[in-house]
């Protein structure tokens, strides 16, 4: 080690460089626990992790937050083509908890019988997440915000923590307002009211500062969730000025002109009128003044982990759930479609062996935070794990054989969710690099070639070469039915 690091450079900075290669390669190889390097003078003990989930944040221009842009977007990596498999709050959050594609976890929708934090429960999922997985290798484990939808609810003790998570600061009521819930902290509940210090943001980002600066060798993962920009958007009263006349993007898609080749559900949309415009551009400027609340607690999150001394060895994952509409293809609101404003959410990752300022375009999607956080970590992720590490993007070093599709699925039964005035029936589809293709269980489809029209504008599912058409559902019938590893087979052809 000695003679294949000497650079003839100073002995404290030579054995930086040489402990932070190790690291990388240990990574990189997926080999052992980062707690098997040895542990004198020189060397790292093992990365923290934290990942802040949003929830219904699309892939807005995140210049608008000025601590997610400067702390996280110019210190850390941005992935341009990070994916959710669902467009739905709990189906996608159960995905990130476990690593699995919708058809394999089962949770189908946000409420039971087919889904909510009932069909988790039931389905016996909590007892093998990214929380047990991290705890089983030494970390010291939170969850701290919102968990899954309609948890508790009522065959289920409001004070019931799952396992997995040694510190959990979870809402129990009213979670969407931002004032007046109810946490359910580490088994006890306590009231919050409606002062300006109870804005549910803050007080997650204190809990969170807490929760980061505790002393102990241990290393730490934090899954920290805040509500923005859910609806109804609630802000922090010091922001109540904030985003005064901004408009929703007017993308080409935003009120789109032409729907005649689209799904019949598309086609019901209406043109937006005046009033339905400006009711979308104060959606708009709610969301926006909400998530400064967000931005706030990164920025407090950051400076806790710099005064605490663990800033440098600490992995920040900035994500969301799903996107939004906002008008595009005449939707005024809502998710669950497959077009990309529904379905492409940011992603930023700072830490140790990441390069600032980089920007990624490699396919990833949700099932990958699981294997990213477990190699990170040195965890040991089960056999059923649907995902891709994505250490060797962050380090700039893609790894040959990486995916070519991802999957996205929806299953609402009919009628379950509306986009006044259409709704959306169950669908399968995949996001390639040039291609968004889908196939509804009406036996509609939808094909768009990105190259050429990246704001989905004109489905080629009725023109299109038919050994195209047949090449895209082959490669889809094998993403729709893997498990497993054989996730990791099919996502390659």
């Amino acid at each position: 080690m000695s003679r294949g690091c000497d650079l003839g450079i100073p002995e404290r900075v030579k054995k930086i460089v040489c402990w932070t290669a190790c690291l990388l390669m240990l990574l990189l190889a997926g080999a052992q626990p980062l707690a098997s390097v040895p542990a004198d003078a020189g060397a790292r003990p093992r990365p923290n992790i934290v990942l802040v989930l949003a929830d219904d944040l699309d892939a807005v221009d995140l210049r608008a937050f000025p601590n997610i842009w400067t702390q996280l977007v110019r210190q850390g990596t941005s992935f341009d083509r990070y994916f959710v498999s669902n467009s739905w709050c709990c189906p996608s959050r159960s995905t990130i908890l476990r690593s699995q594609y919708v058809h394999s976890h089962g949770v189908i929708t946000n409420t039971p019988p087919e889904g909510g934090f009932a069909k988790f429960y039931t389905s016996g999922l909590e007892r093998s997440t990214m929380g047990t997985w991290l705890k089983a290798a030494g970390y010291r484990t939170g969850l701290m915000g919102k968990y899954l939808n309609h948890y508790p609810g009522r065959k289920v003790e409001a004070t019931h923590v799952p396992p997995g998570w040694d510190d959990w600061q979870v809402p129990v009521k009213r979670l969407y307002n931002e004032f007046g819930y109810t946490l359910n902290e580490n088994g006890t509940l306590r009231q919050y009211g409606f002062a300006p210090e109870d804005y549910l943001s803050d007080v997650l980002a204190a809990k969170a500062g807490e929760f980061v600066s505790r002393e102990g060798k241990e290393p730490f993962f934090l899954y920290l969730a805040p509500i923005a920009p859910h609806a109804p958007a609630n802000h922090a009263p010091r922001h109540a000025d904030a985003f005064t006349g901004a408009i929703a993007p007017r993308t080409p898609s935003f009120d789109q002109e032409d729907l005649s080749a689209e799904p019949a559900w598309l086609r019901s949309m209406p043109r937006l009128d005046p009033a339905a415009i400006a009711r979308i551009d104060e959606r708009y400027r709610a969301r926006m003044r909400a998530m400064l609340g967000v931005d706030d607690l990164v920025g407090s999150l950051v400076a806790s982990l710099s005064r605490s001394g663990r800033l440098a060895n600490t992995y920040i994952f900035f994500t969301s759930d799903n996107g939004f509409h906002l008008g595009s293809h005449r939707i005024p609101n809502g998710k669950t479609t497959p077009f990309d404003e529904s379905i492409r959410v940011p992603l930023v990752v700072r830490g140790p062996g990441v390069r600032a300022g980089a920007d990624v375009t490699s396919l990833a999607t949700t099932v990958d935070l699981g294997p990213t956080f477990g190699a990170i970590a040195g965890a040991e992720v089960p056999a059923f794990v649907e995902g891709r590490s994505l250490v060797p993007l962050l380090t700039g070093v893609p790894p040959p054989g990486w995916r070519r599709n991802v999957l996205v699925e929806f299953f609402s039964p009919p009628g379950l969710l509306t986009l006044s005035p259409a709704t959306v029936p169950p669908y399968r589809g995949l996001r390639t690099e040039r291609y968004t293709y889908v196939e509804y269980e009406t036996g509609e489809r939808q094909l768009y070639d990105l190259a050429s029209d990246p704001f989905q504008l004109r489905n080629l599912a009725a023109e299109a070469p038919p050994e195209l058409l047949s090449a895209l559902q082959r490669s889809l019938q094998a993403m729709a039915t893997c498990s497993g590893a054989g996730c990791r087979i099919a996502d390659t052809r």
